[in-house]
């Protein structure tokens, strides 16, 4: 695992103005396989051209001038677009627009600025800055910002590196060293026989966000000793995370959360302030003798024990474990970024400009996962000599800076000959999928990030060529099952009917995040689901002339969970009030719904085997090759992605087809799909609001349909949290004006396809837009169970209901045991696991 955190890869053309950057082919077109046809058709008498809505048409313009600013040499993908077939109508849209639509939308939001006809924008201020500020990186990062707080501080960092006031010249080095320490460490299987007389204490710092609560707890359970202590910071946002953690963390007196919570992101100068406070707490915590601090997050697991951990940093309790870049020096200043300002706020990462690295030292850095020993974390919390300082200072304004300040302060230190180049961590670094600059919306830069593990891994964690003991990524809702593998390997089976082994249940709405944390498609969803439960308990439990199991939905949903079972998403799991009709009491119930089957193949199937699978979501993830969307929920102000999965074969073209729920054919392509291709996924940029109802997604090879996909695009019975009013129902479920999906219409292409447009279902669908009350509901619960189906439902309480199960007793619902996860008492040899 060498240090690829956002390393492009090297062998493609990078952008001039970027030296990190990912190809813009990566950028633009993202491996997709897709783009949308770009020839025009040349003469079209018989169509009129749809113009485009005001918001693209901004957007088209402003995706021109950004790439004339940047001079864009887009490359092209190896699994190339197909022209259309001359008989068909040509789709004008531009390729590389679609596939940055909501990107260009973001960078293109300018706040509190005022424009002099073509010039640059003028940008205004609660206070002048202290100098004219004249750079493009800083007026582009100003223009950007959202708050005039964040402006403001843009340009007093800006004003003050440009006085030469900000970044140190020159640093004093410390160390006697020439050049790096060269300390070979040897692990040896057998050496936790032999545990040594004063062991090392080790202070684990947990920095976790999300809400993997499970996940965390599992880890959490598998690291833990009573010898050991645990500081755990919780991401400002992640307030549901924040709770559970409070929850456990009384249970043991070696475990203590932070009172402080900031709101870290990628790259960010928060991450690098968080551990040198966690540090500063720790040694001020006079109770907790540690001697090495390690850092690990949620997505981390352990692939040693404790006791080998411990004998293995007892035999070299005066080194530091720092993983360097191992590469050439000034490269890597290029590629991380090291020799531009860049500045934190409004959650961003912002680049200003160039900057010079200080004289007199040697910068390093690589991996931000460490394990450093007491003595050094007291000089770089406490010290006051010119290194540290002026350390700290230059990388308070630095991109990745946990990435480079331990390894750079340690290397020019009088502690530099106690580094050894070994982090002792595994990292599962799939630089073809990792690498997609996905983390352009919080950094002026471009990322790479690790994969998670699968059971195909397992093999690597047994790997003894030098010492490991920790691996990441892991990620329940992605594999489950490696998490299983390596917990058995280390402490041994569950007993045989452990209950909850292959579950996972993850939280995604919790009452006290409030419903304003809730978009309004899945308030919508969640309350559909609710009604969905009570009728399967009225049909299923309900006796003639009983009402002891007839229910009137109340209030919004308590919890929502996601749930697995064995690695597949079994759909959801909503705890809600209802008052039971034959008591008049209220009752917290809890109901599963699972998605019903959306993806067919033709029947009688033809020739064609290659595709395995189609579906449609959001939050299409790249790198994992799933959507973080689970369940696919959808309203009418979504942009859907298309994924499609293959098996090998030959190379052959396919064309997709987008027909929204009155036939009006929204969207066409064509894909090459190569021999070696597995996934592509593309997002058509479709004018909205989407029409409601059921869409279906039809895969044609030699026009002849091969599959068909459906999906549900719901009608809102919320808009801001609260009951949708008329007028806004009619904005949101009368479809796109003049039924103009795209810039051209298909309509021509519903004869040669054989779909055609019901006059009947168009006006019915015209009469729903209006709908509003109950009559809006039972519009949404007629669509919601065409494609979910309510499978059980039970009582987390009393219940008048004879018949219905206790959830704790189910083996589905998210209060039914799941000792895996669960945290009890110590046992006698200090685990919890």
């Amino acid at each position: 695992d060498g240090y690829f955190s956002h390393r492009p890869k090297e062998k493609m053309r990078t952008d001039s103005n970027n030296e990190n950057s990912v190809p813009k082919d990566f950028e633009n077109i993202d491996n997709s396989n897709f783009a949308p046809r770009t020839q025009r058709q040349k003469h079209q008498p018989e169509l009129v051209k749809k113009p485009l809505s005001k918001q693209k048409e901004h957007l088209r313009k402003k995706l021109e001038e950004e790439k004339m600013k940047k001079n864009l040499l887009l490359g092209k993908n190896s699994n190339e677009v197909v022209q259309f077939s001359d008989h068909l109508v040509k789709n004008s849209s531009s390729s590389n627009s679609n596939n940055n639509l909501k990107a260009i939308h973001r960078s293109s939001r300018h706040h509190h600025v005022k424009k002099k006809g073509n010039s640059s924008p003028e940008l205004t201020y609660d206070q002048p800055p202290k100098c004219e500020v004249t750079g493009k990186e800083a007026i582009s990062a100003m223009s950007r910002s959202k708050t005039k707080q964040c402006r403001q501080e843009i340009a007093e960092v800006y004003c003050q590196h440009k006085h030469g006031k900000l970044m140190p010249e020159q640093v004093t080095r410390f160390c006697k060293l020439e050049g790096k320490a060269n300390n070979n460490v040897q692990w040896d299987e057998d050496s936790v026989e032999y545990m040594p007389a004063n062991p090392v204490r080790i202070a684990f710092v947990l920095v976790v966000h999300g809400r993997a609560s499970r996940q965390l707890q599992r880890m959490f359970k598998a690291i833990y000793h009573k010898d050991h202590f645990y500081y755990i910071h919780v991401d400002k946002r992640s307030n549901y995370l924040h709770r559970q953690v409070l929850q456990f963390a009384n249970q043991y007196p070696n475990v203590r959360v932070t009172s402080w919570r900031m709101a870290t992101i990628w790259g960010g100068a928060s991450l690098l302030t968080t551990y040198l406070q966690a540090m500063r707490d720790l040694m001020e915590m006079n109770d907790w003798p540690w001697d090495f601090f390690i850092n690990l997050s949620a997505a981390d697991y352990p692939i040693r024990t404790n006791d080998q951990l411990v004998a293995f940093l007892s035999r070299y309790r005066d080194m530091n474990f720092l993983k360097s870049h191992g590469r050439d020096n000034a490269r890597f200043i290029r590629k991380q970024g090291l020799d531009r300002l860049f500045l934190e706020c409004d959650t961003h990462m912002w680049r200003l400009g160039d900057r010079r690295i200080p004289e007199g030292i040697a910068v390093d850095g690589g991996s931000d996962w460490f394990l450093l020993n007491r003595k050094f974390v007291e000089y770089v919390t406490f010290s006051n000599d010119d290194l540290v300082t002026k350390m700290k200072r230059f990388y308070s304004y630095t991109l990745l800076p946990a990435e480079s300040f331990f390894h750079t302060v340690l290397e020019n230190s009088p502690y530099c000959d106690t580094m050894v180049d070994n982090n002792l961590r595994i990292t599962n670094w799939n630089r073809k999928l990792g690498c997609k600059c996905q983390y352009k919306h919080i950094v002026d830069w471009c990322g790479c990030s690790p994969n998670d593990f699968k059971p195909a891994d397992f093999h690597r964690f047994q790997q003894t060529a030098r010492p490991t003991f920790f691996a990441r990524k892991f990620e329940a809702v992605v594999n489950q099952e490696i998490i299983g593998q390596l917990d058995y390997y280390l402490y041994g089976n569950y007993p045989s009917g452990t209950p909850g082994l292959r579950s996972y249940w993850e939280n995604v709405y919790d009452e006290p995040d409030g419903v304003h944390t809730l978009s309004d498609v899945a308030l919508t969803m969640y309350h559909a689901f609710s009604r969905l439960g009570l009728r399967r308990a009225e049909t299923s439990f309900h006796a003639a002339g009983d009402n002891s199991c007839r229910y009137y939905p109340m209030g919004h949903p308590v919890s929502v969970h996601l749930y697995f079972l064995a690695d597949r998403f079994q759909g959801f799991l909503i705890r809600h009030h209802a008052t039971n009709l034959a008591v008049s009491k209220l009752e917290t119930l809890e109901t599963w719904v699972m998605p019903k089957k959306v993806f067919k193949v033709a029947s009688p199937p033809s020739d064609f085997g290659r595709l395995q699978f189609s579906e449609i979501g959001t939050e299409w993830d790249a790198k994992e090759r799933l959507f973080r969307n689970f369940g696919g929920l959808l309203g009418p102000t979504d942009e859907p992605v298309g994924m499609q999965k293959w098996g090998k074969g030959p190379n052959v073209t396919i064309t997709v087809i987008w027909v929204d729920p009155v036939n009006v054919i929204a969207a066409t392509y064509d894909i090459l799909i190569e021999s070696s291709a597995e996934f592509t996924h593309y997002k058509p940029p479709l004018n909205l609001p989407l029409r409601p109802g059921v869409w279906t997604i039809k895969i044609l090879h030699h026009w002849v349909q091969v599959a068909e996909t459906k999906f549900l695009v719901t009608p809102l019975t919320f808009s801001n949290q609260q009951p949708i009013k008329q007028e806004e129902a009619m904005k949101y479920h009368s479809g796109p004006p003049k039924n103009a999906y795209m810039e051209q219409s298909f309509q021509g292409l519903n004869p040669v396809l054989n779909i055609p447009i019901n006059a009947a279902h168009v006006d019915q669908a015209k009469r729903n837009a209006g709908l509003v009350g109950a009559r809006l509901e039972a519009w949404v619960d007629s669509l919601v169970g065409s494609v979910w189906s309510a499978v059980d439902i039970c009582s987390t309480g009393p219940t008048a209901c004879p018949v219905m199960q206790g959830c704790a007793q189910t083996a589905w619902s998210s209060l039914s045991p799941d000792p895996k996860s669960e945290l009890g008492p110590v046992k006698p040899d200090g685990r919890l696991r």
